[in-house]
């Protein structure tokens, strides 16, 4: 193992969309277990052509490790708003606290810095502690909280 870690835009092809679609589904299917969440995330019904779509639509980024997929982010951006909703964040269960994570976070603040971007946002459930700390040093806070979903939901900003 050379423990070398690619992180580049999917490609809107059926590979990197499996790719992506498999790491949502580990990464998701542990988001739903560490908190107790009682209905199944929208994440975990999503196809291969949901997320070919979302390539075309967002910036959809994928990491490797040694040559396989870990983690995907996806990032939707408001042009005339100056802002963006960050989405289907996940990292698979075996590389998670390894730094994949922050540098997807990082990534994303240079992408957003670039175009303009004034205010990111994105959803999680509350209750998930490590999570929440997560996105507090990456400079995120609550603005709001809300139970739509059936589980208390933070939504979390960050300015630039």
């Amino acid at each position: 193992m050379d423990y070398s870690l690619i992180i580049r835009s999917a490609k809107p092809n059926k590979e990197d969309a499996d790719a992506v679609l498999k790491v949502m589904k580990n990464a998701f299917v542990k988001y739903q277990n560490d908190t107790g969440i009682p209905t199944v995330p929208k994440a975990l019904l999503e196809t291969t052509d949901d997320i070919l779509r979302d390539i075309e639509d967002s910036h959809v980024f994928i990491a490797f490790l040694d040559g396989e997929p870990v983690g995907s982010i996806r990032v939707r951006i408001d042009e005339e708003e100056h802002s963006a909703y960050i989405r289907r964040f996940g990292v698979v269960s075996g590389c998670q606290n390894i730094g994949i994570g922050k540098s997807f976070m990082n990534l994303v603040d240079k992408l957003l810095k670039s175009k303009g971007v004034k205010r990111a946002c994105l959803h999680t459930a509350s209750k998930y502690t490590a999570l929440m700390r997560f996105y507090y040093g990456c400079g995120f806070y609550v603005e709001s909280t809300e139970c739509e979903k059936g589980y208390l939901r933070a939504l979390l900003v960050k300015d630039y």
